[in-house]
C-alpha cells in the first residue's frame, strides 16, 4: 500500500487537490483559446479521457475572451496558463477560471504578483507556482550554474513567499525538469520543504513512446513514494493521449478506481499454438468498444494461463485449436480458435450484466476437463518448460535434508 503524504487541501473549482484527496489527472489544450467551440470540443474530449482538471494558455487579450466563453459552459475546472503579463491573470479571473499557473522565472515584479494574489483571494482562486527548468530566473542560474534540484526548489519558495507576504496561501506547486532524475530529485527535496500540494510533471517529455517512458518513470517513483498531489504527461502529441495515459497510471498504482477496460496478456513464448499479440490486439480493440471496466486476460497456452491470470475478472487461454475461456481462474467454456475474440467479447458482456457468480454457475461442465486434458497433451508433446516436477522434487530434498 501506498502511503500518501500529507499536505494542505485547495479546491480547483468543484476538484480538491491535496488533503489526502484522490490524486487528480490534468492536461493542456492545444487550440486557440479565442477559438470558444474548438477549445470547448477538446476540453469535452480531454474530460472523456480522464482528466478532472484542464489548463487553457491565456497568451493575449483574445485568449482572455476566449475564455469567458468557455468557462460556462466548460463540463471540468479551469486553469488559466499565464507568462510575462499579470494583467492577462487578472483577465482570467474576470474572466471566471478556476486557478491560475504562473511562472516565477517570467513574472519578476513582487508589485505584480501580490497584485494578482489579491484578486485571486477575492474570489477564492488557488495559484499553482510553475516551476520550469527552461525558464529560471537569471540569478538563480548564476548561483547554481545550471537548472540543480536545488534551483527550481529555491525559486518556488521564493514564490511562495511572496504570495504568502501577500497574506495568499491557496497554493500548489511544481518543480519540473525534463531530466527525470533531476525532475524526482527536485520535488523530494521540495516534499521535505512543505505542506503545500504538488503538481507532478516531466516537462517536455517529448512524443511517445519515449515521452510516456520518462514521464511514467518520474510520476510513478514520487507517487510510490507517497509524493504528489495531481498529475500530468507533458507529452508532444494529443492532449487526449495525456489524459488517458495519466488516468491509466494512476489506475495501476491503485490510486484510482479504474474506470476502464485492463487487458493482461502473457509476452508469450515457443509453447503458444496462436499469435497471442495478434489476439491480445483484437481483443482489446473490441472490448475498449463495450466500455467494459473489467480486467481480461490473453493466455497463449492452457498449461498456465488460466492459474496464472485467475486475478482476472474473464481471460482465455489456446490450446489445440480451441480457446479456454476462464472467469477468475475457472475455465468455463472451450470455443473453436477463430471464435476466441468473440467469444471473449460475449461472455465479459454477460460477465457485466450478471455477475461472476451467475457465470460460474453457467459454466460448461466438461469445460475444466477439457482444459485440464489439453494442458496435459501439450505437457506430454512439448515437456515442462518449468520442469516443475523435478523442482519440486528437489524442493521436497532440501526441505527434508536429504
Amino acid at each position: 500500500m501506498i502511503t500518501r503524504r500529507q499536505t494542505r487541501a485547495v479546491r480547483v473549482g468543484s476538484v480538491t487537490v491535496g488533503g489526502g484527496a484522490p490524486i487528480s489527472v490534468q492536461s493542456m489544450t492545444t487550440t486557440k483559446t479565442a477559438d470558444v467551440e474548438g477549445t470547448l470540443a477538446q476540453v469535452y474530449a480531454l474530460r472523456g479521457a480522464g482528466a478532472d482538471i484542464v489548463r487553457i494558455t491565456c497568451n493575449d487579450a483574445e485568449a482572455a475572451q476566449g475564455l469567458a466563453g468557455i468557462m460556462p459552459r466548460s463540463p471540468v475546472p479551469i486553469i488559466a496558463d499565464i507568462h510575462f503579463q499579470y494583467r492577462l491573470a487578472l483577465a482570467a479571473l474576470e474572466a471566471g477560471v478556476h486557478g491560475l499557473r504562473l511562472n516565477p522565472g517570467n513574472i519578476r515584479d513582487p508589485r505584480h504578483i501580490r497584485e494578482v494574489a489579491r484578486a485571486a483571494a477575492e474570489r477564492g482562486v488557488p495559484i499553482r507556482v510553475g516551476v520550469n527548468a527552461g525558464s529560471l530566473d537569471k540569478d538563480l542560474l548564476d548561483k547554481y550554474g545550471a537548472p540543480v534540484p536545488e534551483a527550481l526548489v529555491e525559486s518556488a519558495l521564493g514564490e511562495i513567499r511572496l504570495l504568502e507576504d501577500a497574506g495568499f496561501g491557496d497554493i500548489k506547486i511544481s518543480v519540473k525538469h525534463s531530466s527525470v532524475p533531476a525532475m524526482v530529485e527536485a520535488y523530494r527535496l521540495l516534499s521535505t520543504k512543505t505542506d503545500h500540494p504538488l503538481h507532478l510533471g516531466v516537462t517536455e517529455a517529448g512524443p511517445p513512446p519515449a515521452g510516456l517512458m520518462k514521464s511514467v518513470a518520474g510520476i510513478a517513483t514520487l507517487l510510490l513514494e507517497g509524493i504528489g498531489d495531481t498529475i500530468r504527461f507533458s507529452l508532444t502529441a494529443d492532449p487526449v493521449e495525456e489524459a488517458e495515459a495519466g488516468r491509466k497510471l494512476l489506475e495501476q498504482l491503485g490510486l484510482r478506481e479504474r474506470i476502464g477496460l485492463d487487458l493482461i496478456a502473457c509476452p508469450s513464448c515457443g509453447r503458444a499454438d496462436v499469435d497471442v499479440v495478434a489476439v491480445a490486439t483484437a481483443a482489446q480493440r473490441a472490448l475498449e468498444a463495450e466500455k467494459l471496466s473489467i480486467q481480461v486476460a490473453v493466455m497463449g497456452c492452457v498449461v498456465n494461463g488460466p492459474g496464472e491470470a485467475r486475478e482476472a475478472d474473464i481471460g482465455i487461454a489456446a490450446g489445440k485449436g480451441k480457446g479456454h475461456l476462464f472467469i477468475k481462474g475457472k475455465v468455463v467454456r472451450v470455443v473453436p480458435e477463430a471464435d476466441m475474440v468473440a467469444a471473449l467479447v460475449d461472455e465479459a458482456r454477460r460477465l457485466a450484466a450478471e455477475g461472476v457468480e451467475a457465470r460460474l454457475a453457467a459454466a460448461d461442465g466438461v469445460a475444466e476437463e477439457l482444459a485440464r486434458e489439453t494442458a496435459d497433451a501439450l505437457l506430454a508433446s512439448q515437456g515442462d518448460a518449468n520442469d516443475l516436477a523435478a523442482r519440486r522434487a528437489r524442493v521436497a530434498r532440501v526441505a527434508k535434508g536429504d
